[in-house]
């Protein structure tokens, strides 16, 4: 009679350090690239009224090395897109990216010469997220 058969089905046994390596190559590290009103939204997100920590993102991480997921919340110029593609060819694969509210996805309401109309024109995005802001709930 071992372990497994006294707990019944439905339960696996396994070893402490496969299971905290299994929770951190799944884990989301988010860094957040807040560029404008749209970052304000971001911190509502991880205060504790949203609870960021529901969806395991509670933690933001500053270091390209340390984040899977980018969130570009805001407009950018196109100084600054230099910048944030270096940042972004820093990530570890698998990486993702994600524009956060109007400005980021197709420049909003700032429609002149310095600002990029859309992140997805120097980066690789896999989700928007519209609003103008978007609500920390969405």
């Amino acid at each position: 009679m071992g372990i497994e058969s006294a707990m019944g089905e439905g339960f696996f046994t396994t070893k402490v350090d496969a299971l905290t390596n299994w929770a951190r190559a799944n884990a989301a590290w988010p860094m957040p690239m807040g560029l404008a009103c749209c970052a304000i939204e971001m911190m509502a997100f991880a205060g504790p009224r949203y609870d960021a920590a529901r969806f395991g993102s509670e933690v933001m991480r500053f270091s390209p090395r340390q984040s899977d997921v980018m969130i570009v919340a805001g407009w950018s110029t196109y100084k600054m897109s230099h910048a944030i593609r270096r940042i972004w060819d820093q990530m570890p694969d698998p990486k993702w990216c994600i524009a956060m509210g109007a400005c980021a996805s197709t420049g909003g309401m700032h429609r002149c010469y310095g600002v990029v109309q859309g992140v997805d024109n120097y980066l690789p995005v896999d989700a928007y997220i519209s609003g103008c802001p978007p609500r920390p709930d969405a």
